[in-house]
């Protein structure tokens, strides 16, 4: 599938990878609906980018009539959705059981309500509307592209929620790709190593140095940039379908 003819849904579309992900399909002539809860960075890029080519819609990917609703009125103002992009994400840590006794259910529950169930909403509405565009030359009507993590593999103490949820997500793909081959809508995955998002903006320089250290080559965070350029691969390749690639420059997380 071309750039220029990518109509995509990019959940957490208004920061990180979400963003730059925006900005690439936008750049390239595409045009982007960003489900995300932040209105004051999603106004930002309708701003910057133009209303011809960015949507934003306040989204709670976990609520499914909001989805549904949301993915309605994509259609509606874009003609159509031919790719997602699943970024949305939290990543809340927490050991099982602590001093101070074991973990709040809740905290397990909303972590894997907004990373594996809000991913697999977005996914069931999105793909249903997918199934009606006409297909191109290569037969394909959409793609979606999910985000998990190297946690998914290696999750370190702490990070049993957000392990099991991106774990999740991997395991999804290669069965939801397989249902939807006979649409011709392709299912892949990008699992980031430690990528340079708002999430390590305030860390302390001993802290970032100790990260970067963990990546074999190159010796620095990932950018976000870097995921947006795999996923513009992910689009314009057709043979990418049902698996999930590593981002990480070969990291291997520790136990902590």
């Amino acid at each position: 599938m071309e750039m220029h003819e990518i109509i995509a849904i990019v959940t957490g579309g208004a920061s990180g990878l979400g963003e730059a992900t925006t900005r690439r399909i936008v750049a390239a002539g595409g045009k982007v609906a960003v489900f995300d809860m932040n209105e004051e960075r999603g106004k930002m890029l309708v701003d910057e980018l133009g209303e011809d080519h960015v949507l934003f819609l306040k989204t709670d990917v976990a609520n499914a009539e909001n989805v549904e609703a949301n993915v309605a009125e994509a259609v509606s103002v874009f003609g159509k959705v031919n790719a997602v992009v699943n970024c949305a994400g939290i990543a809340t840590p927490g050991k099982v059981v602590s001093k101070g006794g074991p973990m709040i259910l809740d905290r397990f529950e909303q972590v894997i309500r907004i990373n594996l169930t809000g991913t697999f909403n977005v996914i069931r509405v999105a793909a249903a509307a997918m199934m009606g565009n006409e297909p191109n030359a290569e037969g394909e009507r959409g793609v979606i592209v999910n985000t998990a993590s190297v946690a998914a593999f290696e999750g370190q103490i702490g990070q049993a929620a957000y392990s099991a949820s991106k774990g999740g997500v991997v395991g999804m793909t290669l069965p939801i790709a397989r249902e939807f081959a006979a649409y011709g809508i392709r299912v892949m995955t990008i699992a980031p190593g430690l990528v340079e998002t708002p999430l390590f903006a305030g860390l302390p320089e001993p802290a970032r140095n100790a990260l970067e250290e963990l990546t074999l080559f190159p010796k620095r965070l990932g950018h976000p940039e870097e995921y947006a350029r795999l996923v513009e691969s992910i689009f314009t390749n057709p043979l990418l379908n049902g698996e999930t690639i590593r981002l990480d420059g070969a990291i291997r997380m520790q136990p902590k």
